[in-house]
Formats: structure tokens, C-alpha cells, sequence
């Protein structure tokens, strides 16, 4: 007897693969926000912890941008408005 041949048993497997688009929302430096407006910006607006939020200010500054989060465009448009309402560039791409 081989190990384990006592547990071994069929098991249907039903596989429902649901293609959803993920897209990213990008974050662009500038010349005019604080490292602190951007930082709490991404905690009020993207739900980040301040670590994310600074790592991810850290990066657009240095990088030029920045991917802050993932989801459905339905997900991140309203993300993307209110980040452009106080001021600073994101799209949804």
C-alpha cells in the first residue's frame, strides 16, 4: 500500500475563472505638494497605512510616479477624482 492510499478519494474540481480588469492608479510627482499632503492624501483617499503611503511618495518623488493601488476602473475613478481635487495628478490607466 503506498502512502496515504487510504485518504485518496475523487474530488470534482469546478473551476468559474472570472476575467476581471484590473487597472492601476498612477500618481505623478510635482513640484507644488508636500511629502505630508501626499502621504495623508493616500491614507484618507486610498485606505494606506503610513508606511504605504510614504513608501509610495518616496517612490513618486524619486521614480516620477507611482502605481498606489489596483482595481476596477469603477473602483479607482472616484480614488482618482477626489486625489485631482486636492490638487495633485493620478490617472486610472
Amino acid at each position: 500500500m503506498r502512502p496515504f492510499e487510504q485518504f485518496e478519494e475523487e474530488v470534482d474540481v469546478l473551476e468559474e475563472v472570472i476575467d476581471v480588469e484590473q487597472n492601476d492608479l498612477v500618481v505623478y510627482n510635482d513640484d507644488v505638494n508636500t511629502f505630508d499632503f501626499v502621504i495623508e492624501t493616500l491614507i484618507d483617499v486610498c485606505g494606506h497605512t503610513p508606511e504605504q503611503a510614504e513608501q509610495c511618495t518616496l517612490l513618486i518623488h524619486f521614480k516620477g510616479k507611482c502605481a498606489v493601488k489596483k482595481g476596477t476602473f469603477e473602483e479607482l475613478a472616484p480614488m482618482r477624482n477626489d486625489i485631482c481635487r486636492r490638487g495633485i495628478s493620478a490617472e486610472v490607466v
